[in-house]
């Protein structure tokens, strides 16, 4: 998502309200710690979890709050703001009946609202879990505030989901580093990037961690670089103890080796120009990953990618899972599932077909298990 808005925000004398708010005892937005418990979700009436008897399959979806590819002012040159339930409720259902179809065992959920005003109030993740064969979720905010004064937004919650059919433990909210690129007061409003963990325990099997991100999307500084630090760090820490991970999300960065890394000019908006003679900014912010095209290359030396480096290189477009465009093909790949066991060989799929329903395509593949 975009940050046309930031510019309103200060001009709409968001400094008397920052001032209120860090002196009040109800802060306008949410501010976090580095390491905060996730908010746990549980089915009321449960249903019998598989038993598996050598992988589990495990999916990763930005949904895209649960509109689909409908026009929204914070991306994709979108004028809107916010939805009612009519325009929501659709989109979530579409989303609903994929993930029936695929049924993965574990879950991981970008981008999904809760009680959030643009999206009509609704508990999207509550939503999803009642209409699923899912009993267990736990959930952390990225972006939360009571309310943003700006093009009606008011309240926020979005944030990052696991879900599973077994109980999910030690289930955590872990902070990635600020944007460096913003000013104090944009960030206090802004969202905070993070992972979302847990551990799942199936019957015959270890204990595996699963860990969730949603990196930066719009950051010109290191501060994506920064977020794929802290996330391998903690899945140094699971291997170094002997923990096999199954770890991914939304990473907003492409892998090394692609053709393409400049996408200005793919996602440029009417009015808008970058690349000329005294355009400044010359690029789109998170549009450029030129500068960024080995930022990654640590996690893939170290562990498994579900789609190898590769089989990526010999056919890129096979493994495209993002567009900002609503009516255009996928263009770049920016979703991905990593291990430090094993997936099962050819197990990988890039879900391209589901293409209306948001504007990510998800990523499965099936997770070989550890017997005790």
């Amino acid at each position: 998502m975009n940050i046309p808005f930031i510019r309103k925000i200060i001009l709409l004398l968001i400094l008397p309200l920052f001032l209120a708010a860090i002196n009040s005892c109800e802060p306008l937005a949410t501010t976090f710690e580095d390491v905060e418990d996730a908010i746990m979700y549980t089915k009321s009436e449960k249903v019998a979890p598989p038993l598996p008897d050598s992988t589990i399959k495990v999916m990763t979806w930005n949904i895209r709050f649960g509109i689909g590819r409908q026009s929204w002012f914070g991306d994709a040159c979108g004028d809107n703001t916010v939805f009612t339930k009519s325009e929501v409720i659709p989109g979530l259902d579409k989303i609903v009946a994929r993930i029936n179809e695929v049924k993965p065992d574990i879950l991981f959920l970008q981008e999904c609202d809760i009680k959030s005003n643009r999206t009509a109030y609704i508990d999207e993740l509550q939503y999803i879990l009642d209409r699923t064969y899912f009993n267990y979720a736990a959930y952390v905010s990225e972006w939360k505030s009571e309310f943003i004064p700006s093009d009606g937004l008011g309240r926020m919650d979005m944030g990052l989901v696991i879900l599973s059919p077994w109980p999910i433990t030690d289930a955590k909210r872990i902070n990635l580093a600020t944007r460096g690129d913003q000013a104090g007061i944009v960030n206090y409003f802004y969202l905070h990037s993070c992972i979302v963990t847990g551990s799942i325990k199936i019957p015959g099997f270890k204990e595996v961690p699963l860990l969730n991100m949603h990196a930066s999307a719009f950051a010109t500084d290191d501060t994506k670089k920064k977020h794929y630090e802290e996330f391998k760090a903690e899945l140094d820490k699971l291997d170094a103890a002997g923990k096999y991970f199954v770890a991914g999300g939304d990473f907003n960065e492409l892998p090394p080796g692609s053709d393409s890394t400049d996408f200005c000019y793919e996602d440029m908006c009417p009015g808008e120009s970058f690349h000329q003679p005294g355009d400044d900014p010359q690029h789109k912010a998170g549009s450029d990953y030129t500068l960024e095209k080995d930022w990654l290359t640590p996690i893939y030396n170290d562990y498994k990618c579900a789609f190898s480096l590769a089989d990526y290189q010999l056919n890129q477009p096979a493994y495209f899972t993002h567009t900002t465009r609503p009516e255009h093909t996928w263009d770049r790949t920016l979703d991905y599932l990593f291990t430090n066991y094993r997936w099962r060989a050819g197990s990988a799929i890039t879900h391209q077909e589901f293409f209306g329903e948001s504007d990510h395509a998800p990523v499965s593949a099936e997770f070989v298990l550890v017997k005790e």
